[in-house]
Parts: structure tokens; sequence; C-alpha cells
């Protein structure tokens, strides 16, 4: 039994880092720890049953309400225990989490944490200080073979999630980090990303994600360490994401990493509407997002983009022309169909709600849901997107194909904004072995 209970409901299907990394460093002082994943297990109430802290991890949105609800359990079977909330949407949403959370911690938490504890526990057996190149404790997740996998021609490989920096060096409106880290980011240590990934490997780990909001904030850091991670582990292959300016401009570094073991890339393409990309300061053009489509083409890496289409600004036809370039551009495949159904999110402290371009559009907080409402000025698309979201949903759960989802979504769409989401037939050689390109068993939905 331990005094300090640490709780994850979602961080992509990867082995949380929302767990593993504060679990090392409080184990490092001393204390001892349980971990629980509500992702991949269920309520376990013998490791709740001595907690004096609970610590519930909200890293992304849909973690933030799976742990609301998590805590209003976990309240009734330990009412003692102390819960805090931490993580980016723990700080972003402290206002609104009085309810269920004794306290909220920001983004860079270790410290805070630590203190915590000190407080709610007692003082830690060795009272050794928090450090960011502290090994994380992966040991006490309980079901690591239920993680996401990667596929890759035929098999499935098992994953592990490393982070070589925090925080973020751009201002897109739209993202979470901007508010609390205005800019800034960090990097860790070669030898302690490298420390875990030599413990991933050996756990039986073959491809690494590199979980950076975005990989190429510092290339010189990140060659660094892919380099080196290639060095010692050849046969490991590993994934990245980054913007797609930094794709542009690091292109010599784009195809280093990909001699190096890249299988693919994840970028944040949005929209392909320069108007959109303006009003989220992406620092890109659809000019850009082609440019780097050709790129990836020429040298055959995978390119993986993620997308908001649903915004105040993006229109009928931008929709449209947004699923016609994906066909065009030969990247059907390579776009969870998830992807077509993102609506925009403006959580608390956005930086979208400084925006003269956003506030026409708002119509108030919903506490419930720890964002801004807004509306579509065409009523059509804000009644397509619910539509679309289930048509996605429905195919995940029957396992349809890619394909066929996309014509399922491309038909709906074509039907309800009364156009046509058809490609121009002058489409470019597919990226080499995109028939089935490599990716995660787990869609990216935050």
């Amino acid at each position: 039994m331990a005094d300090i209970l640490l709780v994850s409901c979602y961080e992509l299907g990867q082995e949380p880092l929302g767990l593993v990394g504060p679990a090392g460093v409080l184990a490092r002082a001393g204390y001892a720890v349980e971990l629980l994943d509500l992702a991949v297990e269920d309520l376990d109430e013998e490791r709740v049953a001595s907690a004096s802290l609970i610590g519930i991890s909200a890293p992304m949105h849909t973690a933030l309400r799976l742990g609301v609800r998590a805590a209003r359990r976990l309240r009734v079977l330990r009412p003692q225990a102390h819960v805090c909330f931490y993580g980016l949407y723990a700080a972003l949403n402290r206002d609104l989490l009085g309810e269920v959370a004794d306290s909220c911690l920001g983004a860079e938490f270790e410290a805070d944490l630590l203190a915590l504890a000190g407080r709610v526990v007692g003082p830690p057996s060795n009272g050794r200080p928090a450090r960011r190149d502290t090994a994380p404790l992966r040991e006490g997740l309980r079901a690591r073979e239920r993680y996401v996998k990667l596929a890759h021609r035929g098999a499935l490989h098992r994953v592990g999630a490393v982070a070589t920096t925090g925080g973020c060096k751009h201002l897109c409106r739209h993202c979470p980090l901007p508010p609390l880290y205005g800019g800034r980011f960090r990097a860790v240590a070669a030898d302690a990303v490298l420390r875990d990934i030599g413990a991933l490997v050996e756990s039986g780990v073959a491809h690494v994600t590199f979980a950076d909001p975005d990989f190429l904030n510092g290339p010189t850091h990140a060659l660094r360490v892919a380099r080196r991670l290639h060095a010692a582990f050849p046969r490991v292959t590993f994934d990245y994401t980054a913007k797609v300016s930094h794709l542009r401009r690091h292109r010599c570094a784009v195809e280093e990493l990909q001699a190096l073991g890249s299988l693919f890339v994840v970028t944040a393409v949005e929209s392909l509407d320069d108007r959109v990309l303006a009003a989220l300061d992406k620092g890109h053009t659809r000019a850009d997002s082609l440019d780097v489509f050709a790129h990836f083409r020429r040298i055959g890496l995978a390119l993986r983009p993620s997308l908001v289409p649903f915004t105040p600004w993006e229109t009928a036809a931008g929709y449209l022309d947004l699923l016609a370039a994906v066909a065009d551009e030969g990247l059907v495949a390579h776009v969870d169909p998830v992807q077509y159904t993102i609506r925009l999110l403006v959580p608390p402290g956005s930086l979208l709600l400084e925006s003269d371009a956003m506030r026409p559009h708002l119509d108030g907080l919903d506490a419930e849901h720890f964002s801004y409402r807004w509306r579509h000025p065409d009523p059509r698309m804000d009644a397509l997107q619910p539509r679309l979201a289930e048509v996605a949903e429905r195919a995940a759960e029957e396992s349809e194909g890619i394909e066929e989802t996309y014509a399922a979504i491309a038909a709906a769409a074509s039907d309800a904004l009364g156009g046509h989401a058809a490609a121009s037939g002058e489409r470019p050689a597919r990226t080499r072995g995109s028939a089935d390109p490599p990716r995660l068993t787990e869609a990216w939905f935050c």
C-alpha cells in the first residue's frame, strides 16, 4: 500500500508520461507511489484505500474531463485524501475545479508536487529535491501490454514515449502551451533521455515516440538525441511532431532523422485556408503545407497531418477543398478520419480569447465542459461536425478501412454543404509504402 496514488485517464494511448515522470521524482525522494491508468485498467479500490494524496494528471482536455469523473468516484472511496490535479489543463482550469480538487498545479509541476507530498504525507525519507532528469518510474504501470502499438509492414510493435523538451517557443493561438509557457521551452539532458530509452528498449519497446510539442524547436538537440539513439539501438525506429514551418526550414535535419530511423512525422497542418491559419497564428500558409507534402513524397517519408477543420473561419467551400486536397496529395491513408471532425477548443486562458477575430463568435463559458462556446456563422458547419464525428466513431468501432471512411465523410460533407469534395484527378505519385503507411494504433485526439 502507498500513501500517494497518481492517476491518469488518457494520454493518447501511450504509457502516460504524466504518471511515470512525477512517480520517478516522488520515488527518488523516498515516497511509495502507486500508479493507476484508467485508460487501460479498472479503478482498483485497494490502491485507493491507503492514499493520503491522490494526484490526477490532466495534460489535455479529454484527460481533464475524464479526470473529473474519476475524482468524484475517488472522493467517495477515500474522502480524507487530498486530491490534486496537475498538468496543462489543470492550470488552465484551476478556477473551475474547486468542486473536485483541493489543489491544482501547473505545467512544470514536479517540484510543487513533491512539496505538496511533504505537506500532506509528511517529509520524504531521504529529502532529495525534484530533478528534471530523474528517471521515470515505468515499472508501476500494470497493463503495459495494452498501450498503443506501431502498425508497420503487417506487424505490431511495442511503443514507448519520451520527451526531449518541455514547452514550446511558438505562440499558436489555439494551443494550450502559450498561456503557460509564453514562448519558452527547455531541453531535457540527452543523457537522461537515452537512459530512459535504454530502459524502454530493454523492456521490449521497438519504436519510440518523441512526445515533444515540437521536436524541432531545438533541431541541434533533436539530432544529438536521434544520433545517439541510432548508435545505441540501430534497429529502433521513432516518430516525432514538428511544425510545418520547421519541416520547411530544417529539410536537412528531416532527411538525416529519416536516415536515423524516423518512420513518420506528425505535423499540425490544421487547415489549408490562409485566413484560418492567420487567425490561429500558425506561422505557415497553404503553400507552405503543399511544399512540405511534396518534399515528403520526394524523399519517401510518411507524413501524418493533424487538422482542426471546424473553426469560425473555415467556410463550407474551404472544408470541401480540404477534403479534396487530401486526396489530391495522396494523403488519404495518412490522415486518421477523426481529424476531419475536430472542432476548435477554446479553454479558459486561451490566447483566442484575446483575438478580435474570435470575439464575435464566442457564446459564453461552458464551465461543465471546461471550454468557451462558439458559433459558426454558417449553421451548416455547426450541424455537420457532430454528424461527421458519428461517421468517424462508427467506422472506428467497426474497424472500417480509412479510405472507406474518407469516402463516407466526403459524401456526407458534399451532401450537407451542397458542393463536391472531389479530387482533381491529377494526383501525385503516392508516398512509397503509403498503401499501408506506418502509424500508431491510437488516432490522435486530445
